[in-house]
């Protein structure tokens, strides 16, 4: 007769299954907090940093939650024939635009900047993005041809140089007749055109230059006293717009940029002492 005590090999094979129920237990909530998560409104222009319009080429922030493994920033190792990463080493993410991979400065748990692939056409789109092997959630993302803003450093403050390339500070300021750099994204497409995620090497200014529109406390600038506006060398969706500030250019003035159907938001102001 059969004993009706299991035999060894059943007691070994029956705990093992039980450790691991055990283990698959205590996993199993880590491995769905690890999901990447994030929503629509979670993708935004970084120089607003409001989801306000994108556009081919603009530089984006992806805010979110378990987005990577690790922080780390684009550096020069990461450049390949002149163009920025799809992927960090050891952060394991890639963000696809309408299944085309969008390049990227920085990455970490939280946030993602990238460039929106400049090749896109204007238009409904959507973002998709893996960690190895879990996908984030389809969001939607509608692109314009442009979508101008200028990047903050202080406050509502443009991030602007002098023309010794010197940042403009509470203790250095422009005055009016200067040459000034203002940095924005979101300013469309160059000429010459560049590739998805290249950097700009040489003088790439805008395609749209005759319909730029530079305001200066709701006036318009005149189209000479704007040396340069396209893409900032060695960067990709960063542009600059060189300006001479007109002689009756007030204290702190609001500036806006865009064109006739696309302004950058208001409220924005440059650093300027009479």
């Amino acid at each position: 007769m059969h004993s009706c005590v299991p035999c060894p090999g059943f007691r070994r094979a029956h705990w093992g299954f039980g450790v691991v129920v055990a283990v698959l237990l205590v996993w199993a909530p880590a491995l769905v907090a690890q999901t990447p998560a994030y929503r629509a409104i979670d993708l935004v222009n970084a120089a607003s940093n409001a989801p306000t319009p994108l556009s081919p080429g603009t530089i984006a922030t992806l805010y979110g939650t378990n987005l990577a493994y690790t922080t780390r920033q684009q550096t020069a190792d990461d450049i390949t024939a002149n163009t920025l990463p799809a992927t960090l080493p050891g952060t394991g993410v890639r963000v696809f635009i309408s299944n085309q991979p969008a390049h990227v400065y920085y990455v970490s748990p939280t946030q993602i900047n990238l460039v929106i692939p400049v090749n896109l056409p204007p238009g409904q789109g959507v973002l998709d993005l893996l960690l190895d092997g879990r996908r984030g959630p389809t969001i939607p993302v509608v692109l314009m041809a442009e979508a101008p803003e200028f990047f903050l450093g202080d406050g509502r403050f443009i991030a602007a140089t002098n023309a010794a390339n010197q940042p403009l500070t509470p203790d250095r300021v422009a005055q009016p007749g200067d040459v000034v750099v203002l940095y924005a994204t979101g300013l469309g497409r160059t000429t010459p055109s560049l590739l998805p995620g290249q950097l700009a090497s040489q003088a790439t200014s805008i395609a749209r230059l005759p319909e730029l529109r530079l305001q200066i406390e709701g006036r318009l600038v005149e189209a000479e006293s704007i040396l340069y506006a396209g893409l900032s060398p060695g960067f990709a969706g960063l542009y600059q717009i060189n300006v001479r500030l007109p002689l009756d250019t007030p204290a702190n003035p609001e500036i806006r940029l865009g064109f006739e159907n696309i302004t950058s938001q208001p409220g924005t102001r440059l650093r300027v002492r009479r």
